[in-house]
Formats: structure tokens, sequence, C-alpha cells
């Protein structure tokens, strides 16, 4: 985690360019070999700073929202996402850094490496929406929520769109791609 952590603060500071392996393994207090041994590259590493981000922002967020929670499961999940869409936008230059990683990341993999619907936003997804035992269906509705999280994600971050906008435009997708699971 210190490790991620000081990734996360040097990229906040001096976006992904500016960020060396060894200034993260000095500020994180390791040697650069532990740090090459559990992450071979800056992509990796990154790619790993945004899933640490994401776990962070839904456990703490998860409470707050069992608290808050609506009767509508649909609702507790656009607001679950706008919230962290605008968490993670806080920060331009780690937002750049975790997003252009996880480009690379992807472009560098067999898109079958990573199972998006048994991420842990996923599987937050499918606890908001009281699914416990997912079926394929469940699965592949998941999946394409998160991709569309996504796609709106990288637009407001590349200031395609808005975060206005992407506000409407996530709480509209959620809406409809999970219309099968809305309270009645």
């Amino acid at each position: 985690m210190a490790i991620l952590r000081a990734a996360g603060e040097l990229a906040a500071r001096d976006g992904l360019a500016g960020v060396q392996m060894l200034d993260v393994a000095k500020e994180a207090g390791v040697a650069i070999a532990t740090l090459y041994r559990y992450f071979p590259s800056k992509t990796h590493l990154f790619t790993a700073v945004l899933e640490w981000h994401i776990e962070t922002f839904l456990e703490g967020h998860d409470e707050t929202a069992a608290d808050a929670g609506t009767a509508d499961p649909v609702q507790d999940v656009a607001e679950t996402l706008t919230a962290l869409t605008l968490k993670l936008l806080d920060n331009p230059l780690l937002a750049s850094a975790v997003a252009m990683s996880s480009f690379t990341e992807y472009a560098g993999t067999t898109p079958t490496r990573y199972d998006i619907a048994g991420s842990y936003l996923g599987r937050t997804v499918l606890k908001l929406l009281g699914v416990h035992d997912p079926g394929e269906a469940d699965r592949s509705t998941v999946r394409l929520l998160i991709y569309c999280w996504w796609g709106l994600f990288v637009a407001a971050q590349t200031e395609e769109i808005s975060v206005q906008r992407v506000e409407a435009d996530l709480r509209l997708a959620v809406r409809l791609i999970l219309a099968p699971y809305a309270a009645d």
C-alpha cells in the first residue's frame, strides 16, 4: 500500500511522465528491486494505483451508501458511480496517469486477462443490485455498465465533455442498462 500511495501522490503532483520508478521506491521506503518485483513497469504500477483508488473509495462509500441507501438499487448504483467518477477526476494529473496506464495495460494483454465483472467495482455494483449469485446475464450487464462508465470517465478526463454532461449521461446509462434491476 505504501508503494501505491507514493505513486499516486507523485503522479498527482508531477503527472505520469514526471514519475520515475526510483522516486516511487524512495518515497515508499522500499528498494527499487522490491518495487519491480511487484510492479514490472510503470504501466503495471499505475493500473494497480487505479484499482487501489477504486477499492479505497468504494470501501468507504459502502458504509455511507448502506446508511443512505434508497429503495431503488439502480439509483444507488448511479450515485455510487457518479461519486467515484467525481473523486477520480478530482486530480486531473492522477486521473490522466491511471487512464493512460490502463490503456497501455489493456493494449498489451489479452482482453480475458482481467475479469471486469469480478473486479471490486463489479462486485460492488452486483452487491448494490442485491445480486448474490450472479449468472452470465448479470455479469454481462455489469461488464457493459463498467465499460460505459469508463468511457464517460475518459471523455471527462480528456475534456471531450463536461463533468456535468458525464453525470447526466452516466445516470441515463445506469437507468437504461440496469432497467431490469429497477425497483417497482
